[in-house]
């Protein structure tokens, strides 16, 4: 049976999570402002989903695995409109928000969904710095909403973080957790509505350190970038953190913490250096210049680069 998903946005990461879903044989709505920008979002997806068959050929085609190529629905299968306009609320398995980073916004979306979508859908937001505790409120099916928080690109990276806000049912986070696990995305259960959420508090306690390391004069950003690259970050594609110490084995680890913990960066703003580049309007690759400057040739080596090494690093998690 088809599974049919409903996606509030047409900004990238609509078209990344749309694309995600589309790769996996389901039916997709995509609502935007207008028909025009939710169409063209939709035809986005389809061609990214598109390139997603092509990902680690060399694994088993065998007809369950996951990289064996797939015909997709058609465009003329999905659908497209305005939030506004659109009634077919009930065909849904699950609606995921993807509008702008506003508060205001995601309340207000959230209160129309809450009276339009039926009671047994659940309702997800992809907002990374909003608690869907404070989107939901005190709407009356709040026990039905959930963070549903991607990573760019949505269509590549294979995470998707299941946050219960402090009304979320925990029956249907699962339900939806499931339904992830389903259609070959790696989710997780955040159990707790904080800030950050699980993988971004994670990534903000390294970037705190690597940070202050440049700050300090003691490493480059090229070698703090080779450092988490060629050591860590090299075998975590393998396995994650836990699961290497408990190879590694965890006496080793605890000995080398006495010694290093008490000397790690607990700032609790961001470093000097950062906020004179923020203050400069030096933004990274977006305003030509970061902690270096950027070239438009270069901007577009490093993004392709960075995309095949995704995909080559998803081709390797497929192998779980």
């Amino acid at each position: 049976m088809t599974t049919h998903i409903t996606i509030l946005g047409t900004g990238t990461m609509a078209c990344g999570i749309a694309a995600s879903f589309i790769a996996e044989n389901c039916q997709v709505a995509l609502l935007g402002r207008s028909p025009e920008k939710s169409e063209s979002c939709l035809k986005q997806s389809i061609a990214l989903a598109a390139t997603l068959d092509r990902i680690n050929p060399t694994l088993s085609t065998a007809p369950d695995s996951p990289s064996r190529p797939r015909s997709h629905n058609t465009p003329q299968e999905h659908l497209w409109g305005r939030i506004e306009d659109w009634r077919d609320w009930g065909s849904t398995d699950l609606v995921i928000e993807t509008v702008t980073e506003n508060l205001a916004l995601k309340q207000d979306l959230f209160a129309m969904l809450d009276k339009q979508v039926p009671a047994h859908i659940p309702i997800g937001s992809n907002s990374s710095g909003f608690p869907i505790t404070k989107i939901a409120g005190t709407l009356p099916t709040a026990h039905r909403m959930l963070g549903a928080h991607y990573f760019m690109p949505a269509e590549i990276v294979p995470l998707v973080e299941i946050v219960l806000g402090e009304k979320t049912a925990p029956a249907v986070a699962q339900s939806v957790y499931d339904l992830y696990k389903q259609l070959n995305k790696k989710p997780v259960l955040v159990k707790r509505d904080i800030p950050g959420f699980l993988a971004n508090r994670i990534q903000h306690a390294l970037m705190r350190e690597a940070l202050s390391l440049i700050d300090a004069g003691i490493a480059s950003p090229d070698d703090v970038d080779d450092a988490v690259r060629y050591s860590f970050g090299f075998r975590y594609a393998a396995v994650g953190p836990m699961t290497q110490k408990e190879i590694s084995g965890w006496d080793g680890m605890a000995n080398a913490a006495k010694e290093i913990y008490p000397s790690l960066s607990n700032i609790a703003g961001i470093p000097p250096s950062l906020s004179a580049l923020m203050d400069a309007g030096k933004t990274g690759m977006k305003a030509g210049e970061g902690y270096r400057r950027w070239t438009a040739h270069e901007i577009s080596e490093t993004r392709a680069r960075y995309n095949t090494r995704l995909k080559a690093a998803l081709a390797v998690l497929q192998m779980d």
